[in-house]
């Protein structure tokens, strides 16, 4: 007893000024990572760039949230008076507001789309969307517009800031670039477990085990509480511009995080006591976003990770906002005017138990990936050669499902602003996407990519082997989402689990929202194909002069369209017009390109 004194009075003096020691503790750290971080940016200061944006953010909401604590009631106080005012004015203002909102997006529609009028099809398609689905509203006269209008607004200002500023490129091709580079990490448990040479040419052992570290990460976060902290932040901004209750608010906040069965969890306590126009919500947001444990297995293929990080979080505000506009609220909310509402946290004691939790609960959805591809693929297999039988008992060839989807949703595909040409290929993968599921669909997206990417030509025969870079970024948008035939078991099962006694009012609204969930990916691919910039080749002159011609690629095949379309053979004679003319190794560039695709200039 007398040997343990000396520790049992140690616990008691910790105890006693736990406080103190625990700003000590915290303290040190603090100027331990202030000397890092000042070490870090006097060696390299561009090397260090990322930690300095990491660190800015964590010092403002810090700073922001014991500003809130020990200020904001005071500020709250002195700004009443101004809130008084702005209240008596707001009957006219927002009037006043809403006309110069309208007067600066026409103005800038008129000025963007002078240069690139293919817009104004994106355009069109979009209110066409909207328009239709006004049609389909359960309840016509009941629409919130504030709701409708803040969630189109708020989807449009975060795609104009992604897809059109310096900034919002720069910062999302840069995320991008590190989700991938932080997914390459997969392969040192892969490889270990399958082998090098399995993850190299096997696809189930080199992009499902993405889904499992992926699924291990959001896990260790989740018990962090950084997601619960970040959907709540993101919740909030669409509760306070958009008027919808928090619950609905927090589950459609949380797709894009987590699926479509996950993402309810969060308002597990609640369902009960939902109305069928917040069901509707809750199951709009799930078909309208994808998880972000496919999305690594997506960015895997090659799809742009900046377009699928981009297309999620715009699908949020736009899946409430159609929600309301299709089943608008007509009934009494429980929870219309409660502030917010609680998350539970995890129930692992540690991290170690949270990561091997979330890897344990990937090995599921891994299964029903891999058990579905196979079903599928095996299946449209199947039926490609019954339609192909069919076709050919009339003397029509390669008739195939795609075939058929190609020119059924052909037109669909022409409003979202895809080129016509490319408008059957965007079409066919579409329908993949809604007939069997978005996994497929990307995997066939990339493989167009890659041939693009690889320089290959534009038509094998009858055959389009790539489209568009604008069709590829319009195609990305509208395959984001889980809405799909087969989703539908999926949704109704994991709701249904969730609150037994509601069965019948989710079957009830689950088809609504399976078509809202469709329109809403399609909406956002409307708005890129709005705001697609495309990319500047350059100089191709330049290019050619240091251009290794051993391999392909989409440049030298632009290029040298370019140089075909300049070249000119009169009387025996070869010529090159533009920039091409005063080159003397034009000749020769002509040549290397004749040795990889088919021109008439060739055969002069």
């Amino acid at each position: 007893r007398k040997a343990l004194q000396p520790a049992s009075k140690a616990k008691h003096f910790c105890k006693a000024h736990a406080k103190v020691l625990k700003r000590v503790v915290l303290g040190l750290l603090g100027v331990a990572y202030l000397c890092y971080f000042i070490a870090a940016c006097y060696l390299n200061f561009q090397r260090a760039l990322a930690l300095v944006v990491i660190t800015a953010v964590v010092v403002f909401f810090v700073c922001w949230s014991f500003f809130k604590k020990h200020c904001g009631a005071k500020v709250l106080l002195l700004l009443r008076p101004v809130g008084k005012c702005f209240q008596k004015s707001w009957p006219w203002l927002k009037w006043l507001l809403w006309v110069a909102l309208l007067a600066g997006l026409i103005a800038w529609l008129v000025l963007d789309t002078a240069k690139n009028p293919e817009q104004l099809i994106s355009l069109g398609g979009f209110c066409v969307l909207v328009l239709f689905l006004f049609a389909c509203s359960k309840h016509h006269g009941a629409v919130s517009w504030r709701a409708v209008f803040w969630g189109l607004g708020l989807e449009f200002l975060f795609g104009v800031f992604v897809l059109r500023t310096t900034p919002g490129v720069q910062a999302f091709q840069w995320l991008g670039d590190q989700i991938q580079i932080f997914l390459g990490y997969t392969t040192a448990g892969s490889g270990f477990v399958f082998g090098n040479t399995l993850i190299a040419e096997v696809f189930a052992f080199q992009t499902l085990p993405i889904i499992v570290f992926f699924s291990c990460v959001m896990s260790i976060l989740y018990y962090l509480g950084v997601m619960q902290w970040l959907i709540l932040k993101i919740s909030w901004l669409l509760q306070v511009s958009m008027g919808t209750t928090p619950t609905e608010t927090l589950s459609v906040a949380g797709n894009i995080f987590v699926g479509q069965t996950e993402a309810p969890l969060l308002v597990r306590p609640y369902l009960t006591d939902m109305t069928l126009s917040e069901i509707h919500a809750v199951m709009t947001g799930g078909f309208s976003t994808i998880a972000g444990s496919v999305m690594g297995a997506y960015i895997s293929f090659g799809i742009d990770a900046a377009s699928l990080i981009a297309a999620s979080v715009m699908a949020a505000p736009c899946a409430l906002a159609m929600s309301k506009l299709v089943y608008p609220e007509v009934e009494e909310s429980k929870f219309k005017g409660k502030g917010s509402v609680r998350i539970a946290s995890g129930e692992e004691r540690n991290i170690l138990e949270a990561a091997s939790n979330g890897a344990a609960a990937s090995v599921g959805l891994v299964a029903n990936i891999a058990a579905n591809l196979i079903a599928f693929l095996a299946v449209l297999e199947f039926i490609n050669a019954a339609v192909r039988w069919f076709g050919e008992m009339v003397d029509i060839k390669d008739l195939t499902f795609q075939v058929i989807l190609s020119y059924v949703l052909m037109p669909v595909a022409f409003l979202m602003g895809a080129d016509w040409a490319d408008s059957p290929v965007v079409a066919e993968l579409l329908g993949i996407k809604i007939f069997l599921n978005e996994f497929v669909a990307y995997q066939q997206l990339s493989t167009y990519k890659k041939n693009r990417l690889s320089g290959l030509e534009e038509w094998d025969g009858n055959r389009k082997q790539w489209i568009s870079e604008r069709a590829e970024s319009i195609t990305t948008f509208a395959l984001c989402g889980f809405a799909n035939l087969s989703s539908i078991g999926i949704m109704l099962g994991g709701l249904g689990s969730l609150a037994p006694e509601r069965k019948g009012a989710f079957a009830s609204v689950v088809l609504r929202a399976l078509l809202t969930g469709i329109c809403v990916s399609m909406l956002n691919a409307c708005l890129a194909g709005l705001l697609h910039v495309p990319t500047e080749v350059g100089d191709c002159v330049t290019f050619f002069s240091t251009a290794n011609f051993s391999n392909t690629s989409y440049t030298i095949y632009t290029c040298c369209k370019q140089l075909f379309a300049s070249s000119v053979f009169e009387n025996g004679t070869l010529s090159f017009t533009g920039s091409w003319a005063g080159q003397a190794d034009s000749v020769l560039w002509l040549t290397e390109c004749c040795g990889h695709y088919n021109h008439t200039s060739c055969a002069g």
